[in-house]
């Protein structure tokens, strides 16, 4: 049965092999050179490993031939493969990192290309001697896990071939961003951040020294025009101008980079992304595109996107480069002594011979003729000094420690659960891939590696950055300044890197369109030109702007004012009409003034109540209205000091009530007095209408008119204590708000109406004889009272504040001091100065002339 299967097997599997060589006609010679195709070395579990132990070269590789067959032409490093190996030796002795297991590798050169990758995972894929995925014959590896090494973006085409193996992939670069896809890519674990994790802290850098109008370079490759894509909206939404925009090549021609840099002057900062090619090459055309410039070209900054630390000599070349500014990687601390080891190893000539047993595989299914080099024997360590040493580094150290760590969780919790359900914790079995893979979910490696890694709030890995700047001088090599640090997404300067800057008479150039606006001031976009492009225009009035290049001023809140130059708020000051200031006890004195006056001549009548002239001119009625009067005139303190609840549901309403008694009483007057001249003639009827009936009857229901009027006021929408913060500039009036104003004016239109009736009737009995009429008085007490109130509405609708306050008062003091004087001063001579006129006798007398 076995042999009709193998039989089976070689038909099915040879016609498969002839299409692979006729499909691809590659010249598979073997050449036996130094450069080994792979190195491996049996385990307990496998690390299969993609690195790229090639170098950069410009040299063109044959279509026709495999890379490795080519080896020659290329420059090669072992010592990338070697640092690996070392690695894993290393914590193959160390029995506190993995228990009673051990870790083999198999590693592979990609040679910086696809073809050469596709082929190291097909040798990853085959468990048998055989490059045949899914077919087990013979020996059988135990993958861990594969781990991407290699220096091209070429891990998404890694996962989607060991993706359905459900293999775990460990990218030790930066890979794509497409590979953060977990639906996609459920097997992608990063070791390092993603692809463009520092254009964030390229931006910050920007920003922190206001260069918003800069250019940007980038090999012309799809990586190129990828990091355009992506750099350039990131600049767009922090609000900075990307004005060049260049992508090179060594055939791209520098006409249009020169348009631009004739165009741009005041570009002097410059973002440049490399993937491998040497920085001179892209040195040279900016060089050269600068010469040919007239005026002063000199002082760009460069600022790289690669990660590392550059080695640049003094060179004419740079003569228009202020300095080169880069990113890399910075370490979180030192190796401790229990993990201790030779710190250098060396590679002898001799490296293959002694180390490894290297043999040609020629098997039936292969369809390569490459050699395969096992570890025979450990490799060495030698003193510092040897001709070929390499340095440690730490972190493939880490990512080897953190796959220990995490294979012990793993057979850890696996027996557990089989000890929970029974089982023998004896004999257990080795773990698959995907068995391996959650165990990576929790990324270790930010823990254990001497970068600063740590998880970002998306879950990716992160690190922080230190900030390298070449200072290029004139005569002399470029020096390394340390200006900062990138960590946790903030950027950090070091105190004394600026002031070194300035020592060395290098201070950093401006990259901007204009200057900044100014605080006080805020940006006007010019039309036709980028954002970084602008004028700039004073805040509008009640607005402030505190930094500069605002993009709009900000309203201060209602209780402050902006200072003259529109950069803080001030607190506004607090004003109502009190009694501490000039206005105000100049119409406390006013108001107490007429009062006492008012008091005295009350005091005058009642004390000659009996004399003819006190009764001819109706006693009661005179007692009311110097009454309402003296009510007049303290209705101004009501007017007067801070607004509270109670003077302003009062102050209107009394003022309103107490003149409309006032008026009335004078109507009722006027009416007896017209009434007692008709009551003198023969047969009329109306002296029975005379009496003190009629008078108080008047007064109360033209005062009650004015009362309901009121007592709707207040009861619909009534006066209340409110802040006035807009009527004038920098002041906040405290003042009564009246509510309803409709109801206001009522009022005041119903004063105004009786005073209206009561004018026309004296000014109609005014001719009436006798010595007794007190219509002429009457009628320009009234013209009096009406001139001030009409004049009273367009005053008090055109001031402001404290002073509406002021023109009601003076209203009110104005209008009860004319009806004062009009209708008793004469009277009170007469009583007081000539007691010989205050006879009956006297004004029978002056009657009848």
């Amino acid at each position: 049965m076995g042999l009709l299967l193998l039989l089976l097997m070689m038909l099915v599997s040879l016609p498969v092999s002839g299409n692979l060589r006729i499909k691809c006609p590659l010249s598979l010679e073997h050449q036996d050179g130094t450069k080994p195709w792979s190195y491996y070395k049996p385990g307990d579990h496998l690390i299969s490993i993609v690195i790229t132990a090639t170098e950069i070269s410009p040299t063109i590789l044959l279509f026709n031939k495999a890379p490795n067959s080519q080896s020659d032409s290329l420059p090669y490093d072992k010592s990338r493969i070697v640092l690996f190996i070392f690695n894993i030796q290393v914590i193959n002795k160390t029995p506190q990192l993995l228990h009673n297991l051990t870790l083999g590798y198999n590693i592979h050169d990609n040679y910086l290309n696809t073809h050469g990758t596709s082929d190291a995972l097909l040798d990853t894929l085959s468990v048998g001697e055989a490059n045949v995925p899914n077919y087990s014959c013979g020996r059988k590896d135990n993958l861990l896990t594969l781990v991407d090494g290699a220096e091209r973006d070429i891990s998404i085409q890694m996962s989607t071939l060991v993706g359905p193996y459900k293999v775990s992939q460990i990218s030790l670069e930066i890979a794509s961003e497409a590979l953060s896809e977990k639906n996609q890519f459920p097997f992608f674990h990063r070791m390092l951040p993603k692809q463009g994790f520092q254009y964030p802290g390229i931006v910050q850098l920007l920003l922190h020294f206001r260069w918003t109008l800069i250019g940007l370079f980038a090999s012309e490759t799809e990586k190129g025009e990828n990091f355009m894509k992506t750099f350039t909206p990131l600049l767009v939404r922090n609000e900075i101008c990307v004005v060049i925009s260049q992508q090179f090549s060594t055939t791209t021609p520098t006409e249009s980079f020169r348009e631009a840099m004739s165009k741009w002057r005041q570009v002097n900062v410059f973002v440049h992304f490399a993937e491998y090619d040497p920085i001179w090459d892209r040195i040279l055309p900016f060089h050269l595109t600068l010469e040919g410039l007239p005026g002063p070209t000199e002082g760009k900054v460069w600022i790289m996107t690669g990660l590392g630390i550059y080695e640049i000599k003094k060179h004419r070349l740079l003569k228009y480069i202020h300095s080169i500014w880069n990113y890399y990687y910075v370490f979180s601390k030192e190796r401790p002594k229990d993990e201790a080891f030779e710190p250098y190893f060396f590679l002898n000539l001799q490296f293959e011979d002694q180390s490894f047993e290297c043999s040609l595989s020629k098997h039936v299914f292969s369809v390569k003729g490459q050699r395969k080099c096992t570890q025979k024997s450990p490799l060495g360590t030698q003193k510092k000094g040897s001709k070929f040493q390499v340095t440690n580094d730490e972190h493939y150290y880490s990512f080897i420690k953190t796959l220990a760590h995490a294979l012990n969780v793993a057979y850890l919790s696996h027996s557990r659960r089989k000890r929970k359900k029974g089982g023998e914790s004896l004999g257990t079995p080795r773990l698959q891939p995907w068995q391996f893979h959650p165990f990576l979910e929790k990324n270790e490696f930010c823990n254990l590696s001497y970068f600063k890694l740590y998880m970002d709030q998306n879950g990716d890995v992160a690190a922080d950055l230190g900030i390298m700047s070449l200072l290029v001088l004139l005569k002399e090599d470029p020096i390394r300044l340390k200006l900062g640090t990138f960590e946790r997404q903030r950027l950090i300067f070091y105190q004394g890197a600026m002031p070194e800057l300035k020592l060395r008479n290098k201070s950093l150039p401006e990259s901007k369109c204009v200057e900044n606006c100014h605080p006080g001031f805020v940006k006007q976009a010019r039309e036709g030109e980028p954002v970084c492009c602008y004028n700039c225009i004073p805040c509008p009035e009640g607005t402030i702007s505190t930094q500069e290049d605002m993009e709009k001023c900000t309203k201060c809140p209602d209780n402050k004012y902006p200072n003259e130059d529109r950069v803080q708020c001030i607190l506004k000051s607090i004003t109502f009409l009190s009694y501490e200031e000039y206005l105000g006890i100049i119409l406390v004195s006013f108001a107490l003034l007429f009062f006492l006056i008012t008091g005295f001549i009350l005091i005058i009548f009642i004390k000659y109540q009996e004399t003819p002239i006190v009764k001819a001119n109706n006693r009661d009625l005179s007692y009311i209205l110097l009454i309402s009067l003296l009510l007049c005139f303290l209705s101004p303190f009501l007017f007067i000091g801070q607004p509270r609840k109670a003077t302003c549901l009062l102050r209107q309403t009394i003022f309103s009530i107490v003149f409309s008694v006032a008026i009335s009483s004078l109507l009722a007057k006027t009416i007896t007095v017209v009434l007692a001249f008709l009551a003198t003639k023969p047969g009329n009827q109306v002296k029975r209408w005379l009496g003190k009936s009629l008078a108080n009857s008047i007064i109360l229901s033209c005062s009650v008119v004015q009362i309901v009027i009121c007592s709707v006021w207040l009861g619909v929408s009534h006066p209340f204590p409110d802040s006035d913060f807009h009527s004038q500039f920098g002041v906040i009036i405290l003042k009564c708000n009246e509510g309803s104003v409709v109801m206001f004016y009522i009022t005041l239109s119903y004063m105004g109406f009786l005073a209206a009736i009561c004018f026309t009737v004296a000014f109609l009995a005014r001719n009436l004889p006798g010595t007794f009429n007190e219509a002429k008085l009457i009628t320009f007490s009234m013209l009096v009272f009406c001139s001030v109130w009409v004049s009273f509405v367009p005053t008090y609708l055109s001031t402001k504040g404290k002073y509406m306050v002021a023109v009601q008062i003076f209203s009110i003091l104005a209008s009860s001091a004319g009806l004062l004087g009009c209708i008793f001063i004469s009277k009170c001579y007469i009583i007081i100065l000539r007691p010989d006129l205050n006879t009956k006798e006297q004004l029978t007398t002056r009657r009848n002339v």
